[in-house]
């Protein structure tokens, strides 16, 4: 991780606020003011408490995000990110400055990209609403751009490794478990939230609530419901939660326990990478878009709101490639 001195802070916000009212050189700049801060011994006063208007504007924000129906693991993950950002930066809301930001997501250079880009990501939501709503003239996360993202295909099973765990599982318990996440390609808070009362077996679905606070149906496979009340028939307790745990006191299972029964049936089955429910989504994905189904209902299933997300898990396997090429080539 880079240690950043007090002169070379100074030099990135000087440089960051003359770059937004005149077009520079900016590493010309950097280089020249860096010869002439050299002779100087520069100290960065810092303030001892976040100031009180930041701090403000903050809660300002997030209430206005709790009611457009952001769920409470974002808003709580959005807070975390802007309490650290205003306990770096104290200052006013209307003084802080793109170099300002550049400086402090410099200091995260040790984390992946991806984590960069996300810190990225809420300060931009934050000082776009505050621009919106013309508590702010400018909006200084404008002209900043995200790192660009480690570019990573997502790890799906094989069918064979699919049907390898399926018969590893030892109990009724496991096997509901894998078939039910498998065959509804569903997020494992949306099945952790799940009741027995929500299962429609007539339709052989259930409604979940996705990311964003918004509601979708999803649907389950002949086997999934097979497995599904087999297991239920075999429980004896009286909780509600469709996944409870193994042994007294039963009590809905926890996310953490979820992914736990996931990568033991891996282990039984021999599997050397890492099985976790989301594996189980990126397989329900990239299985049924290389047996022919539509991208936009595989969206409308995964419950993504960017057609974009979905086409990332569109990896074709070369025989289903082969077979697109030979259908739709004009010969």
């Amino acid at each position: 991780m880079n240690t950043y001195t007090a002169g070379e802070m100074l030099i990135s916000e000087v440089v960051g606020f003359i770059s937004e009212l005149v077009p520079i050189d900016v590493e010309k700049t950097k280089s020249r003011l860096s010869a002439l801060i050299s002779k100087y011994h520069v100290k960065r006063v810092e303030s001892d408490e976040v100031h009180p208007d930041l701090h403000e504007k903050i809660k300002l924000f997030l209430s206005s995000k709790k009611l457009e129906g952001l769920s409470p693991i974002t808003l709580d993950s959005y807070g975390l990110d802007l309490k650290i950002f205003a306990d770096k930066v104290k200052k006013r809301t209307e003084d802080i400055s793109a170099a300002d930001i550049r400086v402090f997501l410099a200091q995260f250079d040790h984390l992946k990209m991806s984590s960069v880009s996300k810190k990225l990501s809420v300060l931009k939501s934050f000082f776009g609403w505050l621009t919106a709503e013309e508590i702010l003239l400018r909006d200084p996360t404008a002209k900043l751009k995200p790192p660009k993202k480690e570019k990573r295909i997502p790890k799906a099973l094989s069918i064979e490794e699919l049907e390898m765990m399926r018969e590893a599982c030892v109990t009724d318990r496991q096997r509901a478990f894998l078939e039910v996440l498998y065959a509804t390609g569903c997020r494992l808070t949306e099945i952790h939230d799940l009741n027995k009362s929500d299962i429609n077996y007539q339709s052989m679905s259930c409604k979940v609530i996705g990311k964003g606070n918004k509601e979708r149906e999803v649907y389950f496979s002949f086997k999934a419901m097979y497995h599904l009340r087999k297991y239920l028939m075999g429980r004896t307790d009286r909780e509600e939660a469709l996944m409870v745990t193994e042994r007294r006191p039963y009590r809905r299972l926890s996310k953490r326990g979820i992914q736990r029964e996931i990568g033991v049936i891996a282990n039984l089955a021999g599997l050397e990478k890492k099985v976790s429910p989301h594996t189980l989504r990126h397989t329900f994905a990239t299985l049924t878009l290389n047996n022919g189904a539509d991208i936009v209902a595989v969206q409308h299933l995964l419950g993504h709101s960017d057609p974009s997300t979905t086409q990332g898990y569109a990896v074709l396997s070369d025989e289903r490639k082969r077979e697109q090429h030979k259908k739709f080539l004009v010969q």
